[in-house]
């Protein structure tokens, strides 16, 4: 529990603030903001008013571009320009067939920084991007990977544990900002994945972190266009709800994909040994049957955020939806946050911890 602000005093605070400053001071600096805090990329969710209205709080939104068209994703930066004057990222998936289209939108757009999301970016995509202004993010699931991504020219990283929301590697958050943060240090590094308190942010910083970033916190903010059945569900429920999705035989592989077990959930399993059964039994080839298992999620997520259809939908969150407790502003979540890690700094003063 965060320490009541009455019970620290004002020198207190300061020396924490300032020490909160020169933590993540790298991170304010690359991305150009405030708090060196990343809104994590949520399709259908980070769009114009939740993006806005993180970056309007000091910290920094990301587009989530997802299946978005070349055109639509232009409108949709245009738009979330006309609501902040505060810098903002937009996040492209690699495998997205219209590619080139979408890094020419974020150029003609001048959008500053992209997040590059999905899969390992050729050299060509990275160059093209830093060539024509933007500055470019990518996800290291590995420190070989990071290491060949820095490389390949990015300028900074992300690192997610599988406890984020939506598509998930194997390795906790806390692991993987052991084994890069003390060996990595020529890119800005962002933590990402199970965050939704300040002293964590704190503890990431501390390891050597240049900032955060969080998707599930924000999915609850006054700002977020997520359906009011879907916010619901998500103050409703727990970490230990929030399950990555299984995979029952090799041969039909299932990217993993967290989020709160509903009604379709347990269809997903019921889909996946019928199809095995029938392509046991020579009705399907394998081809077909992964195509099958695959197109079963498909449109899900829109379905629930947009439509609130929570039983049918995609609940995609990460393990950290137990700490969100209500709908409030932005602005709101991002002050707590600030505020927890300031109070964490404090007591680590006191007990002789900081420098």
């Amino acid at each position: 529990m965060a320490l009541a602000a009455a019970t620290l005093n004002d020198p207190e605070r300061a020396t924490a603030q300032r020490r909160l400053d020169r933590l993540w001071q790298r991170g304010v600096a690359f991305l150009g903001v405030e708090r060196a805090i990343m809104g994590g990329a949520m399709t259908w969710a980070s769009e114009r008013n939740l993006v806005a209205a993180i970056s309007n709080g000091g910290g920094f939104g990301v587009i989530a571009c997802g299946s978005m068209s070349p055109a639509l994703l232009a409108a949709e930066i245009k738009a979330t320009a006309a609501l902040t004057r505060r810098p903002f990222g937009v996040n492209l998936i690699v495998m997205h067939p219209e590619l080139d289209g979408l890094i020419e939108a974020c150029l003609v757009e001048r959008v500053g920084h992209v997040v590059l999301a999905g899969g390992l970016p050729a050299g060509a995509v990275i160059r093209r991007l830093k060539a024509g202004g933007a500055r470019v993010l990518c996800f290291a699931p590995t420190l070989p990977f990071a290491r060949r991504l820095v490389r390949a020219g990015v300028d900074a990283l992300i690192i997610e544990g599988t406890e984020a929301g939506g598509h998930v590697g194997p390795v906790s958050t806390s692991v993987l900002a052991q084994e890069i943060l003390p060996e990595l240090t020529e890119v800005p590094v962002f933590v990402a994945g199970g965050i939704g308190r300040g002293e964590a942010i704190a503890s990431y910083l501390e390891m050597g972190a240049a900032g955060c970033q969080l998707g599930t916190r924000f999915v609850c903010a006054h700002e977020s266009i997520a359906h009011p059945r879907f916010k619901q569900a998500f103050i409703r429920a727990s970490a230990r709800e929030a399950l990555s999705s299984v995979q029952l035989d090799p041969r039909f592989p299932v990217i993993p994909v967290r989020a709160l077990v509903n009604a379709a959930t347990l269809r997903f399993l019921e889909v996946q040994r019928g199809v095995i059964e029938r392509f046991t039994g020579g009705a399907l080839s394998q081809k077909e049957a992964q195509l099958e298992i695959e197109r079963f999620w498909a449109g899900a997520l829109r379905r629930a955020v947009v439509d609130g259809d929570v039983e049918n939908g995609s609940l995609m969150a990460g393990q950290s939806v137990g700490m969100v407790k209500r709908e409030e502003p932005t602005r709101m979540i991002l002050d707590s946050l600030v505020e927890q890690a300031i109070d964490a700094l404090v007591l680590r003063a006191r007990s002789g911890m900081a420098d």
